[in-house]
């Protein structure tokens, strides 16, 4: 699927139809790696049909009401017309952003990191404000949040977080909040009471299905264990259980400290490290890694994607699609969907 790509509901039916007869014919489990993928298509063109059909249905119900509607007037008839319009409005506007998303990742669930810029305190605590927003926005989309792992500021805020959303669509969603985030503010940390400026990045991957192969030398990798901090009660500080796991080869490095079992956490942190050469490897496949790499070594002016500003006055501005908005709060909550929506249209017109 791809920016501005048409839906064509016939030919996915057609596809579908023909998965399932090779998913109902004999010996379909002989080859279960086979199977699995076979499965899996099928999937993703159901979670495109059944909203489609489902929407339809909806649509034809609209239509029967509305006729009802003409022959007489009913106030509780005419409510009832006008929520179900409203409904239909927002499904078809999901169904169509969804046909908007890029690339054969879009489907997954996602991986988040974000790390703070220069400005010791004031960045960290930027950089824990900009993990809340993201956890309330997955949250306000009905996905799953876990913390991978979150290493605190010396005094307030984080120095890196990875959060793991699992969701349909997740990455193909917030896959657009990746690059740097400003903030300008009256330092609460600050005893004059000055504005302060600080930067954040944001970076988001694709979780990638344990079916994914990705070659890892265990030669390349150095792993550091360590103790967890942050949330998670006693037990988690007393042992060496969380695990930091480096690419050396690449730099990648990738942090867990969920679980209280160190194998378990270097299980997951393995995942996570599949997940970003993964990802680095479609990068370079699409010529986009040398950007994604200039933006992760300047996390300062210039390389904003938005800016949020909460004195003198309050806005929110995306610098790559010139949308405003003035509740700085309600974004700063979780009410980011209409960014997401404008770059989405914004690569659909570019093509």
């Amino acid at each position: 699927m791809t920016y501005g790509g048409s839906f064509d509901l016939e030919s996915k039916e057609t596809a579908l139809a023909e998965l399932e007869q090779r998913m109902a014919s004999p010996g379909f489990w002989d080859q279960p790696e086979a199977a699995r993928e076979i499965i899996e298509k099928a999937n993703q063109i159901k979670s495109w049909t059944e909203p489609w059909r489902s929407l339809a249905a909806s649509i034809a119900d609209l239509t029967e009401l509305a006729e009802l509607l003409a022959d007489a007037e009913d106030e509780e008839l005419s409510a009832e017309l006008d929520r179900e319009t409203g409904r239909i409005e927002d499904e078809l506007t999901d169904l169509e952003l969804r046909n908007m998303l890029r690339g054969p990742d879009a489907h997954r669930s996602a991986l988040l990191t974000v790390h703070p810029g220069a400005g010791g305190t004031e960045s960290q605590d930027w950089a824990e404000m900009l993990l809340r927003m993201y956890s309330r926005y997955a949250e306000r989309r009905g996905y799953k949040v876990q913390v991978l792992e979150l290493q605190p500021g010396e005094e307030a805020g984080i120095k890196s977080a990875t959060l793991e959303i699992l969701g349909d669509h997740a990455f193909g969603y917030l896959g657009a909040e990746t690059g740097v985030h400003r903030l300008v503010r009256i330092s609460p940390f600050d005893a004059q009471g000055r504005r302060h400026t600080s930067f954040a990045s944001v970076f988001v991957y694709p979780e990638v299905d344990d079916d994914v192969e990705i070659e890892i030398d265990e030669s390349d990798l150095r792993i550091d264990t360590y103790r967890a901090s942050g949330a998670g009660g006693q037990h988690v500080n007393k042992t060496d259980s969380a695990v930091r796991i480096t690419h050396e080869p690449t730099g990648v490095v990738v942090s867990c400290q969920q679980e209280r079992s160190q194998h378990k956490n270097r299980a997951k942190a393995m995942k996570m490290l599949q997940a970003a050469l993964y990802q680095r490897a479609m990068e370079e496949k699409e010529a986009e890694k040398q950007a994604l790499e200039d933006s992760k070594s300047d996390i300062a002016w210039g390389n904003q994607i938005r800016s949020y500003v909460l004195q003198p006055y309050t806005m929110v501005k995306d610098h790559r699609t010139s949308l405003e908005v003035g509740n700085a709060d309600g974004v700063l909550d979780g009410d980011i969907q209409r960014f997401i929506e404008a770059f989405l249209r914004l690569k659909g017109a570019s093509g």
